[in-house]
């Protein structure tokens, strides 16, 4: 990831065709063995990765679960055991076409003491905020498309 002077970072991803319509991740300059977005709708053991949906969802769970854990932190407080999960709904909209339409997240810590709690409370005012991802689906990301031949 870049940083600009103008407040602003970038990162590039890619993919490339592997067959069908399954693609091997180029995660810039990240180094990932194995990861590809197969949208085939094969069953699931046959499927060489996630599809976009259930990356979308992983990527807002992957996100809200770190920022409670770097907000427990900051606080002084270290989690040692965290399960979470979300429940990616698609349905068709108006016009038929299947889409994203809400994601449900559980984030479930591994909290015991009272002291704890409070310090977990604190942080479940907050940190959402600062979940890039999450507040970026929420309010709706500017997506150019060019097509290159």
């Amino acid at each position: 990831m870049t940083e600009s002077k103008s407040e602003e970072m970038t990162t590039e991803v890619g993919l490339s065709l592997e067959k069908e319509m399954i693609f091997k991740c180029q995660l810039g300059e990240m180094k990932v063995e194995d990861c590809y977005v197969d949208e085939t709708h094969k069953k699931e053991a046959e499927m060489w990765g996630p599809n976009p949906s259930r990356m979308l969802g992983m990527a807002v769970l992957g996100c809200l679960s770190a920022s409670f854990i770097f907000c427990l932190k900051k606080r002084d407080f270290q989690v040692e055991d965290l399960d979470a999960n979300a429940l990616v709904i698609i349905r068709r909209n108006e016009k038929g076409f299947w889409r994203v339409k809400k994601i449900d997240v559980t984030i479930k810590p591994k909290i015991d003491s009272p002291e704890m709690k409070k310090r977990a409370d604190q942080c479940k005012k907050m940190f959402e905020d600062y979940c890039l991802v999450t507040q970026a689906v929420r309010e709706g990301i500017q997506v150019d498309l060019n097509l290159e031949y």
